[in-house]
């Protein structure tokens, strides 16, 4: 299986940047899409941007269009969310997940998940 550990969330104020990051392990077993969902209280879990593993493709939702930007880095196994123009709406508990699917946008579609990392968006 995949093990997925998110790390950078925090508390950070409204128009600023943060960078989530999600190491993967046990990448001998293929996957092939990394994804990145949030909850905030309250709420379903959201999707928020996919990237294929080789990083030729990334989609986002319009909530976080053109501030969000997933990347991955493959020798170091790991996928970031790097997060500008912050708003207090993206303040939730982000979580990093892996699929087999290219290019997956729900949940179920995913095979392996990470614990989460809260992000706090403060005005």
């Amino acid at each position: 299986q995949v093990q997925l550990v998110e790390s950078g969330g925090g508390l950070v104020q409204a128009g600023g940047s943060l960078r989530l990051s999600c190491t993967a392990s046990g990448r001998t077993l293929s996957y092939y899409t990394m994804g990145w969902f949030r909850q905030a209280p309250g709420k379903e879990r959201e999707f928020v941007a996919a990237i294929t593993w080789t990083g030729t493709t990334a989609t986002y939702p319009e909530s976080v269009k053109g501030r969000f930007t997933i990347s991955s880095d493959n020798a170091k196994n790991t996928v970031y969310l790097q997060m500008n123009a912050l708003k207090t709406e993206d303040t939730a508990d982000y979580y990093c997940a892996a699929g087999q699917r290219l290019m997956a946008y729900a949940a179920r579609e995913y095979d392996y998940w990470g614990q989460g990392t809260q992000v706090t968006v403060s005005s």
